[in-house]
């Protein structure tokens, strides 16, 4: 009896150690959940405006958005054609000389921003813009040359980082124009999106 009784708890034993091992591989650890940080939508808008001496005469603005932790690129412009002055001898034509032209090229004028962001805490983002705008100058004679319709182009390229909260505005950058004198300003205004 002795060993019957031994035979049994011997089975049983087996029977709880295999059932123990069957529920184990059932269930596999459950991998720990990340966290997912919230979608933050954000606006902002840029302004490049310019001045003569105090006098504002010209304000655009641009708006981007994008989700914190993105970015965001807006191209806006034109191609202007500028003739180009073909290297041959100058034909000579009822005694005046009239310069051989050359293939027409095409020059980009406009506005490029890109624009990435970083939330912060304390309900602040870092900002990381770049500016680049081009635009021509007005068809006048010129002081330096003394003639006309030869297309000057100016431009202006700013690239810097900026800590702005909620509704707030900041001055991202200001430049002089070296041949006009004009003044420009780059505010640059934050908001969180509902």
């Amino acid at each position: 009896m002795t060993k019957h009784l031994q035979t049994l708890a011997l089975v049983s034993a087996f029977a709880l150690a295999s059932t123990a091992i069957v529920r184990a591989q059932d269930k596999p650890a459950a991998p720990a959940k990340e966290a997912k940080a919230p979608v933050v939508p954000l606006k902002v808008q840029v302004v490049i405006s310019r001045y003569q001496g105090e006098k504002k005469i010209s304000s655009m603005p641009y708006a981007l958005t994008l989700n914190a932790g993105n970015r965001s690129t807006l191209r806006m412009g034109t191609q202007v054609p500028v003739m180009m002055v073909s290297p041959a001898p100058a034909q000579v034509v009822d005694g005046k000389t009239i310069p051989q032209l050359g293939p027409i090229q095409y020059k980009d004028v406009g506005t490029n921003i890109d624009c990435s962001s970083t939330a912060l805490d304390d309900g602040r983002f870092l900002l990381s813009i770049t500016v680049d705008d081009s635009s021509v100058y007005p068809d006048e004679q010129s002081a330096l040359t003394g003639s006309k319709g030869n297309p000057w182009f100016r431009s202006f390229r700013a690239s810097n980082s900026m800590v702005l909260k909620n509704g707030e505005t900041g001055q991202f950058t200001t430049a002089t124009d070296k041949v006009s004198g004009e003044i420009v300003k780059v505010d640059v205004t934050l908001t969180v999106m509902k």
